[in-house]
């Protein structure tokens, strides 16, 4: 009887159906892109040149927007014209990734202009002094121009200069040059007041033979009657 059971036993574990082994585990997903993207250096003046630096990982496809398709790490010299934001966008089986570098463009800077010599200076500030008809006294309203030069020629102290007598046509030429003469030294004696050192200035008259403008009117003598500044190289 116990053979009998054992037997029994064996020939129904036999008849058990075989349990299938559990699949394989689904591969990992493909890693995603990586990308970085670099411009050095990021500020550049208008016509220079810049280099691009970028690097991916996990990707089969870059490109970078305004230049096209590029390796998948590398270097590029670019010049922008304006300022510009450059995309690098990197592809693969893991998905897309992208990237940005900024370069900024500024204008280029305006030359330095040279600076005027003390010659140019003179001849831009320093201003002539009117005077009446047959007259060689300042004017009040010729005060301020005289002022004004004294100021600068204080300033400006190395400056040399001569002060010319002028007159209009009418009258001998003596008493022209002796006016003009007059003219000029009044001038200087202003200046010398107005703290201008006197070694400095030298005077002459030309009384009417050096005129401004040839014309026989009003208008044109009172361009005659002046103490005229000339800078002495």
């Amino acid at each position: 009887m116990l053979v009998f059971a054992l037997g029994a036993i064996m020939t129904l574990g036999a008849c058990k159906k075989k349990v299938a082994p559990p699949p394989p585990p689904p591969p990992p997903p493909p890693a995603a892109p990586t990308a970085s993207l670099t411009a050095n250096p990021n500020t550049v003046e208008k016509g220079q040149s810049t280099t691009l630096t970028w690097q991916t990982s996990n990707a089969t496809d870059a490109s970078i927007d305004g230049i096209g398709a590029v390796q998948p790490n590398g270097s590029q010299s670019v010049t922008p014209a304006d300022s510009t934001t450059y995309t690098l966008t990197a592809k693969g089986p893991g998905g897309t990734q992208t990237a940005t570098a900024r370069v900024t463009v500024t204008s280029a800077a305006p030359p330095p202009q040279p600076s005027a010599t003390e010659e140019e200076l003179f001849s831009q500030t320093v201003k002539d002094i009117y005077f009446d008809y047959d007259k060689s006294d300042i004017n009040p309203d010729q005060q301020s121009a005289l002022q004004g030069d004294a100021d600068f020629l204080k300033q400006h102290s190395n400056i040399a200069f001569t002060i010319e007598g002028h007159c209009d046509e009418r009258g001998s030429t003596e008493y022209n040059l002796a006016l003009g003469d007059s003219r000029a030294n009044s001038v200087r004696n202003g200046l010398v007041q107005g703290g201008v050192s006197a070694d400095r200035i030298k005077t002459i008259s030309y009384g009417k033979e050096k005129p401004f403008c040839t014309e026989s009117n009003e208008q044109c003598w009172q361009q005659n009657r002046r103490g005229h500044f000339v800078y002495q190289k």
